[in-house]
């Protein structure tokens, strides 16, 4: 059985909640990708595969979300918002 290194979510999400980190959207997609891994076993496969699908448009669409705003989101530069996107109540919004 290969060794994984990487931290268990409920440790994952202790370590993002005692940095301040649980608002970051990027963040919130490592918890859930560890949270998908670590119930993979238990998982029916199609309901999985769907799973893993949906979190991967929602991290392609999250790249979206930083495009002209690096300063603000990396450095913590404040910017004034340009606008929602996805528009709440678009296709693209979950």
């Amino acid at each position: 059985m290969p060794f994984d290194s990487s931290p268990s979510a409920a440790d994952l999400a202790r370590y993002l909640e005692q940095r301040g980190d649980l608002s970051k959207p990027w963040y919130l997609q490592m918890l859930r990708l560890q949270k998908l891994k670590e119930t993979k076993g238990e998982t029916d496969p199609q309901d999985y595969i769907e799973r893993i699908q949906e979190a991967h448009g929602d991290l392609m669409r999250l790249g979206q979300v930083w495009k002209g705003r690096e300063a603000e989101l990396f450095e913590g530069a404040v910017s004034p918002p340009g606008g929602i996107e996805p528009l709440p109540g678009s296709p693209d919004n979950r």
